[in-house]
């Protein structure tokens, strides 16, 4: 018998072994295992993902701020080995462009010093760690050298790292036969996965449907892997062998792969890492169908159960330690920053080699990426206070002819600025969905949850068309929408697919040329026939609460009291509850771009989202209702009779107002709306000439600002009709007159606040909980997706492939990706355009009011503990900036008294 068909033998009986121990060991070990804990526990390493129409921002880490954001990125450098610090050739260039200060990254570093127990002494660390965080590597003459070639030598036989095993990671079975050299296994196991995964969470894009999808995931798979093609007569009778049920079958692939007890949830972690994007979609359809961390459950059954079909001949595995042979570079190190010579070196014994290498590489790997990231945020930080402080007003004497009320979506900022310097005008910020948790029915049927990811819906708001013309109206969009269907459908078909480019590829041909050949008067023509198109029928809203409920359950319209508590409620947290201008203009906002499967990416945050428009026009007819103010007046807040507020949509891409609702207007309020209206066009000008400025090849010099915008939002060849929220860094809650004459650059969300009408902190704490929230998870995603792309970003939009109908993958096989791509942070394949910085939360309120907030908010204040945000707070009357960390929110929380005499603009 030869070597290959004892082996197969071997594997077999210790396959048939498994089964029969395991059998045994199910009513003992199994039975007390719990799945839903472990899968649950095991899902905070991925994050719900958003399918591509409603697309949200999502903080990839939600799930892990239990733990530091340094002890994140040690975990997942030695796990995955994946950095989330940026890498040093992008903190270089941020020091090339001044955006790092050398003091401040001596500060961090002098500080660090001072506070990290070290192993060495502290001449030798300081010596070492200093060559060491100005310079990537050692230099290539010192590495090259004869002296470190005769020394590479003589370590293979130095016993240099006795016993040595720093970190123990979890790995799957298939990532062990992975790093040793057979990677077939996790590239099979992946593409079955996403395989399963296309055709189980299609949402109509597949012509053909995956039989039983009705009875689940698990239930589904098992019936159809055990006929799988790809898999071999071996492989499919494993498959077999699965139990029924998805818990069962993840227990008995955990027992069959012989996972440690102990290891068990980091072994599950590490497979829903392997494809966080499909993994993450699941776990939200989970979610949103109310069913837990069922379809997690079963995609971890079909997983490991397949894991565990291809892999078990070569069980059992004997996996080595986790070996590096990387040790030159340190030793080199300390040859050459740390004045050490190869005879000093050699006679120390190995437990103290051992020791100095690994203090140089931890540093190296973990340590220096975060000081530079702390001195680069310490400098914008400055840069900030510097701006803020040079240029505060004591505010606006003058009343404001208009007042309006924006987003605090770092977009609206530039467009706020531009219209106060136009005119007498006055603009707030605030959540874009205006504090109402609604999900809207449009007269089309289309149903969406027009509130932030993390606020569920309470009430119902209807669309409807007035009588006069509603059924020719519904006629036409019926027939547009069945012309879509039918068009979409022949695609697919068997045999219409082969006469549709006949009939069609004449027709659109010719579009397509004229569109390529004459892109600008193309696109103008389909602007200017949108625009004279655009003549939606009236409809109104069902503001008032109807006796049933919609089949959601939720209520339909609201009730006196939750009218009076939305409006009164959003006009406290943004101050303005006295001063009324004779126009308010709630604005939401919307993106417009063609030919872009993120374009909800660019759409309201805050409004799941979607476009703003609908949630404003809500909250300015709440605010017109007779029976509104006079309860409102009851509660100290009276809005004058002539004051009308009307609704906008401020497009983000080309930066105008677009008005969605405008009642009859008091003659003092109609004389604003043609002061605005004039003032308008100037500002669409100056903004759109100030963000073109910013994005690459954005046309010739000289052109209209306002030409080129449109061009660009309608251009379906386009890869970055707008910068979205690139260079979010920071969040301002405050009165206006506190950045009012700033030039911040489109990167600041601000979000308008009066601690003297919150004297109970209410108001703030719900702005932290929800708007700054929300603009962590943006701002964080923007991050993840610029330091880690091939893991938390989406590639190439050119090289996108939408898939099921949900999301997008590079080619036809890849993870279901979960972030932004590369155009949206990068300017060019070598210069980045967003600063990944943690957001910067800065609070205009006394120190009681701080210590008071932290006090009462323990998820916000490890937030800011752990640094997955940074905090300041600046004193409304000495202006004196005060930044809470770790160490003083400690010394806060014990005692207010002892450190109310802080001074300056840094309390450590």
């Amino acid at each position: 018998m030869n070597r290959s068909a004892m082996l197969s033998e071997r594997a077999v009986d210790y396959v048939n072994n498994c089964v029969e121990n395991n059998e045994k060991n199910d009513q003992d070990i199994s039975g007390n295992l719990p799945v839903d804990e472990l899968v649950g526990r095991a899902s905070r390493v991925i994050a719900p993902l958003w399918p591509l129409r409603t697309f949200v921002a999502v903080h990839p880490w939600a799930g892990l701020e239990h733990l530091t954001f340094e002890e994140v990125a040690e975990r997942f450098l030695h796990s995955r080995g994946l950095d989330l610090f940026p890498p040093m050739a992008m903190f270089q260039e941020a020091l090339r462009r001044e955006e790092i200060s050398p003091r401040k990254l001596e500060e961090r570093f002098g500080k660090w010093l001072d506070e990290e127990a070290h192993a060495i002494p502290r001449e030798e660390a300081e010596r070492l760690c200093r060559g060491l965080l100005w310079h990537e590597n050692v230099p290539r003459e010192v590495m090259n050298s004869p002296e470190m070639k005769r020394l590479a030598a003589r370590m293979k036989h130095a016993k240099t790292l006795p016993d040595r095993l720093p970190v123990r990671c979890v790995r799957t079975k298939s990532a062990i036969l992975e790093a040793q050299g057979e990677p077939r296994f996790a590239r099979a196991l992946d593409r079955h996965m996403i395989k399963w995964c296309k055709l189980y969470l299609d949402e109509g894009q597949a012509a053909w449907g995956m039989p039983f999808r009705e009875s689940g995931f698990y239930c589904a798979w098992r019936k159809l892997a055990c006929h799988d093609p790809s898999l071999n007569r071996m492989e499919r009778e494993r498959i077999k062998q699965t139990p029924a049920n998805a818990e069962d079958a993840l227990k008995q692939a955990l027992l069959n792969l012989d996972v440690p007890r102990p290891d068990m949830e980091r072994y599950l972690e590490e497979h829903l890492i392997a494809l966080p994007g499909w993994a993450g979609m699941l776990l939200w359809r989970s979610q949103r169908s109310g069913l837990g961390y069922r379809l997690l459950t079963e995609y971890l059954a079909i997983r490991l159960s397949t894991e565990w079909a291809l892999v078990a001949p070569r069980l059992p595995l004997r996996e080595t330690g986790i070996s590096d042979n990387g040790d030159l570079p340190w030793l080199a190190a300390w040859l050459h920053w740390g004045g050490w010579t190869c005879e000093r070196w050699f006679g120390m014994s190995p437990e103290e080699r051992h020791i100095r290498l690994e203090f140089a590489r931890r540093f190296a790997r973990t340590v220096r990426p975060g000081l530079w990231l702390e001195a680069w945020e310490d400098t914008q930080e400055e840069k900030l206070r510097k701006t803020i402080s040079a240029t505060q007003t004591g505010g606006n004497a003058r009343r404001a002819a208009a007042q309006l009320l924006f987003c605090i979506d770092v977009r609206s900022e530039p467009f706020r600025r531009h219209l106060e310097r136009e005119g007498p005008f006055e603009t707030f910020g605030c959540a874009g969905f205006f504090g109402l948790p609604i999900r809207t029915r449009l007269p089309d049927g289309h149903v969406h949850a027009a509130c932030p990811a993390i606020v569920e819906p309470r009430h119902e708001v209807r669309e409807q068309l007035s009588t006069a013309g509603s059924q020719s109206y519904l006629r036409t969009e019926s027939a547009k929408y069945s012309v879509s269907y039918v068009f979409k459908k022949m695609k697919q078909g068997l045999v219409t697919s082969l006469s549709l480019p006949e009939m069609s590829g004449p027709w659109l041909g010719l579009y397509m040329l004229a569109r390529n050949a004459a892109p600008e008067r193309v696109i103008g023509s389909i602007h200017r026939w949108r625009k004279r198109s655009a003549g939606k029928m009236k409809t109104h809203l069902t503001l008032d609460r109807e006796s049933s409920c919609g089949d959601s359950g939720l209520p339909t319209g609201f009730s006196l009291d939750e009218k009076v508590n939305y409006v009164g409620n959003l006009l406290r947290s943004i101050g303005l509850t006295s001063a009324f201008s004779p126009l308010v203009v709630v604005c939401g906002h919307k993106s417009e771009t063609a030919n872009n499967p993120y374009a909800s990416a660019l759409d309201c945050g805050a409004c799941g989202g979607a476009a703003g428009g609908l949630n404003a026009r809500v909250f300015a007819e709440l605010c017109n209702r007779e029976e509104v103010r006079r309860a409102l007046a009851g509660q100290g807040i009276v809005i004058p009779e002539e004051t009308v507020f009307i609704a906008a949509e401020h497009s983000t891409t080309v930066h105008e107002l677009r008005w969605l609702h405008v009642p009859e207007l008091s003659p003092a309020a109609r004389d604003a709306f043609a002061l605005l209206q004039e003032r308008l066009r100037a500002v669409t000008r100056k903004v759109n000439l100030e963000q073109l400025a910013k994005l690459p090849e954005a046309g010739a010099a000289g052109r209209d600002p306002v030409a080129e915008a449109h061009r660009r939002a309608a251009d379906w060849s386009e890869v970055r009709p707008e910068w979205g929220l690139a260079g979010n860094y920071a969040f301002v809650i405050g009165r206006r007159h506190l950045t009012e004459s700033c030039n911040l650059e489109g990167r600041v969300f601000l979000h308008s606040y009066d601690w003297r009408q919150d004297p109970d902190g209410t108001s703030l704490a719900n702005i932290l909980a929800g708007p700054v929230t929300v603009a962590q998870w943006i701002n964080l995603q923007y991050y993840a997706s610029t330091v880690a792309p091939h893991v938390y970003g989406s590639g190439n939009k050119s090289t996108q492939t939408v898939t099921a109908g949900i999301g997008v993958m590079q080619g036809n096989g890849s993870d279901l990706l979960a972030g932004l791509p590369w155009q949206s942070v990068m300017a060019s394949d070598r210069e980045w355009f967003h600063s990944p910085l943690r957001l910067l939360v800065v609070i205009e309120a006394p120190r009681p009011y701080m210590v008071k907030l932290l006090e009462g908010n323990p998820e916000f204040r490890r937030k800011v503990s752990n640094g997955w945000l940074r905090l300041v707070s600046v004193d409304p009357v000495s202006g004196i900036w005060e930044r809470w960390t770790p160490r003083s929110l400690g010394s806060a929380m014990k005692s207010d008294d002892e450190t109310a005499g802080c001074a300056g603009c840094v309390c450590d």
